[in-house]
């Protein structure tokens, strides 16, 4: 299996010919991407989703299923009324394609008490690659790879290190890094790099380029 990591919280799994696309969302470039199986949504946040994304990958692709949870199904419904979202939460999962999906986590880290909290379930990929969202849930098996968000208006560095200490991944890539800096970025990464790498790799990735799992 082969992860590209595009710009922000957006990825594309592929196994063999089969795609799948996690989050593509409105701070990421328009995903073109044929063999799309699954779009997997985390939450409704539109750095996460966006209708013209969706309505993009489904037109190129128009067997792939849209999964998310029941705030995706929400979100999309007005602007595609006719993409039936399969509504997924914590403890589900569904196989597409060469896909295995299980699904951890029902809210997103709270931003302020002002704003609401949306529903946020993150998926593992596979038995591997685990994408947690916006949120620090702990899927409660081992993770061999972690998208590992660095830079949010929810996000505290020293938080971020906990959680990723906690994880322990054997590999982790930072993801969530449109918010930052140049300077941000790479400060975020090396606060990555502290946790990761006493017992693990941490692989920095451009958007568009891969990494092999």
């Amino acid at each position: 299996m082969e992860v590209t990591k595009l710009e922000h919280a957006c990825q594309v799994l592929a196994e063999g010919d089969a795609r799948l696309v996690i989050d593509p969302g409105g701070f990421t470039r328009p995903v073109e991407v044929s063999g799309v199986v699954a779009v997997v949504v985390t939450h409704e946040h539109p750095d996460h989703v966006t209708p013209e994304q969706v309505r993009r990958i489904l037109a190129a692709n128009p067997g792939a299923v849209v999964l998310g949870p029941a705030g995706v199904a929400t979100a999309l419904a007005e602007a595609l009324p006719e993409v039936a979202v399969d509504v997924v939460t914590d403890g589900d999962r569904r196989t597409v394609g060469p896909f295995d999906l299980t699904f951890h986590g029902t809210r997103h880290n709270v931003i302020h008490a002002s704003v609401p909290v949306v529903d946020n379930t993150g998926v593992l990929v596979n038995g591997t690659l685990f994408h947690p969202g916006d949120s620090y849930t702990d899927p409660g098996v081992p993770v061999e790879v972690l998208a590992a968000p660095v830079g949010a208006p929810w996000l505290k560095v020293a938080e971020m290190m906990d959680y990723v200490a906690a994880i322990a991944p054997r590999r982790a890539y930072p993801v969530h890094e449109a918010t930052l800096s140049e300077i941000g970025y790479d400060m975020h990464t090396g606060r990555l790099r502290d946790v990761v790498e006493p017992a693990g790799t941490l692989v920095v990735l451009a958007p568009g380029e891969s990494l092999t799992i």
